[in-house]
């Protein structure tokens, strides 16, 4: 059972479709920057005709005051073209600053929202570094394209064809030249752009496994530190580096044979143009005006192109970090909710698994047809041996994964066809190992109900025995706990977990191991606190320590996915089997602590 994204090779024109969909919700905003654009190449080709003018007055016409008007004339037109041109661009730029931002967050957020849908079992199979460079990545891969279709390719292309046009419209042969050129140089572009596409693909999952490994090894600086780990995880390191270095360096240099290609491409059709213009010029076909004009034109021509090619580089490499985060938006959803998902209504409280049947992988089954039900405000503690499927019930009952065969239903309703958030809404889960966030100590308690008010929050830091070391920090519960909870003993953290769920207060309680982490005295404090947040709930404890579990109504025996025992701590006793001899392993180790003590 993996939810990896599938290697699948996004083209540019499925990226361009989906950022398409985003985009086209600015009409106005996309419609006023390709205007800006437009003039601004407008503007561009204008400004040489008049310049044309202004110099075939100069060169063959004497300094007269009539002549001295026209060329001052000229110039205020050539000023008032470079005005436009600068309106024009200043138009193009603030307009796609607004859309673009607003574009981007928009991008973020589905990305964000649809990551968070994805299950448990997804992110247990991927780096959290890594799927934090995706989102970050797909939006960053549109502001690149974005960019380089409004200022870059349109514009080109608008000034091209413009430029091709005006000299034909003076001299056929040379405008034809000109496009041909033109047209030949962008399909030599795109040709050997896409030829590099699958280096760039490359070098993008190399960079992604960079920072993937870099994250990893520093949320878990501590244990590097704790075996003395540093050189290997230095050398570990440099061969992922080394590895990017190679696939960017194959990369670099392919651009380098490209840029020598295009050099030879300019430097031809320079020559053909001039020797044509000097040609025409001796016919008497082109004015010095004329050569200005060429000039104009071929400096701004190749400027484009160059340009082109440079932003063809970043257009494709976008694509190729976009399509690592699109894959992972075209990956269905592992567990989804029913269409018309109805919201789970509690009234009474029972849990009931009938014949469920479950497995991470085919050839290894966690529960085979298991049955077990449990009556409303009853409270039933799982135990049993590592891998006899305990903390998978409590998991699937909380639909991070959906049962192979089988159901569960809460109050006769069948938990795959309520909603995810009503269900896990009505069900407290302390985990053993409680994740906070890096946050202060009051938004992570307030976060078992984020409409509690402070005073909620202090009495359920109270209840969970917590508000005691709150109150000893200096900054109390404005103090902000570390990634993940680091600045917080693991007993601490525990009790802040178990705050969060007394705040809560749902009508099912989970326990997995929620005592495991904390000293015999905080134990005795959290037992006093659990037993008050227990009352008039059905609760699940699942434990390793029987000691703490001896007062539940009932205690489940598991063994490989089956119930091999179910009743009591007494009766479990009487009967013998697997209880009893776990029983009289921990009893044991109950009174050397005691001698010890």
């Amino acid at each position: 059972m993996t939810t990896k994204p599938r290697k699948k090779k996004q083209g540019s024109i499925v990226i361009f479709k989906t950022y398409w969909k985003y985009a086209k919700e600015y009409p106005l905003l996309l419609t006023t920057a390709i205007c800006g654009a437009t003039l601004a190449q407008v503007a561009n080709l204008l400004a040489p005709l008049y310049l044309r003018k202004l110099f075939n007055i100069l060169v063959t016409s004497s300094p007269t005051i009539e002549h001295v008007h026209a060329l001052q004339m000229i110039l205020v037109v050539v000023v008032g073209v470079w005005f436009l041109d600068w309106a024009a661009k200043r138009m193009q730029g603030f307009t796609v600053t607004y859309a673009q931002s607003r574009i981007m967050t928009t991008l973020q957020m589905h990305a964000f929202k649809y990551l968070l849908g994805h299950s448990n079992n997804f992110f247990a199979s991927n780096f959290a570094g890594s799927l934090t460079h995706k989102i970050k990545r797909f939006s960053s891969s549109f502001e690149m394209i974005f960019d380089g279709i409004i200022f870059q390719f349109y514009p080109m292309f608008l000034f091209v064809i413009g430029a091709v046009t005006i000299l034909f419209l003076h001299n056929h042969t040379l405008g034809v030249a000109l496009g041909v050129w033109a047209i030949c140089f962008m399909l030599f572009q795109i040709y050997v752009s896409r030829l590099r596409q699958p280096l760039r693909v490359l070098r993008a999952e190399a960079d992604t496994h960079v920072t993937a490994t870099l994250a990893d090894a520093i949320s878990n600086q501590t244990t590097i530190s704790l075996f003395s780990a540093k050189e290997f995880e230095q050398n570990v390191f440099q061969r992922v580096v080394e590895d990017w270095r190679n696939k960017t360096t194959t990369l670099w240099f392919a651009d380098e044979y490209i840029w020598m290609g295009i050099g030879l491409f300019m430097i031809v059709l320079q020559a053909i143009m001039m020797f044509g213009a000097v040609y025409f010029w001796g016919q008497g076909l082109l004015t010095p005006g004329d050569f200005v004009l060429i000039q104009s034109y071929l400096l701004t021509t190749f400027g484009q192109l160059v340009g082109i090619n440079r932003e063809l580089r970043h257009f494709y490499g976008a694509v190729a970090e976009a399509s690592e985060m699109l894959d992972i938006l075209e990956l269905p959803h592992e567990v989804t909710d029913v269409p018309h998902a109805a919201t789970l209504d509690i009234s009474k409280g029972q849990i009931s698994f009938t014949q469920v049947a479950f497995s991470f992988h085919k050839d290894r089954g966690i529960l085979t047809n298991f049955s077990l039900t449990i009556t409303p405000k009853q409270k039933v503690a799982f135990v049993g041996p590592s891998g006899a499927g305990k903390s998978t019930l409590t998991k699937l009952l909380l639909r991070f994964f959906d049962v192979t065969k089988g159901s569960i239903e809460i109050d006769g309703q069948d938990i795959s066809k309520v909603t995810q958030d009503s269900l896990r809404e009505a069900i407290s889960f302390v985990p053993q190992e409680p994740v906070l966030f890096h946050r202060t100590l009051m938004e992570n308690i307030r976060y078992g109900r984020r409409d509690a008010t402070d005073e909620e929050v202090f009495e359920a830091a109270r209840k969970a025995h917590c508000h005691e070391f709150i109150a000893t920090l200096s900054d109390g519960y404005h103090t902000f706990v570390g990634e993940r909870g680091i600045k917080l003993s693991g007993g601490e953290r525990q009790r802040v977990a178990i705050a969060r769920a007394i705040l809560k207060n749902s009508p099912i309680l989970v326990l997995d191991e929620a005592t495991s982490s904390l000293d015999s005295e905080s134990e005795n404090l959290i037992q006093d606190a659990l037993q008050v947040l227990m009352q008039n709930k059905t609760v699940i404890v699942i434990a390793h320590r029987l000691s703490t579990i001896m007062k539940m109504d009932r205690i489940v025996v598991l063994e490989a996915g089956t119930i091999v025992a179910d009743g009591t701590h007494s009766e479990l006793l009487e009967h013998g089997g697997l209880y009893q001899k776990l029983w009289s392993i921990q009893a044991g180790g109950f009174i050397a602590d005691e001698e010890e003590a």
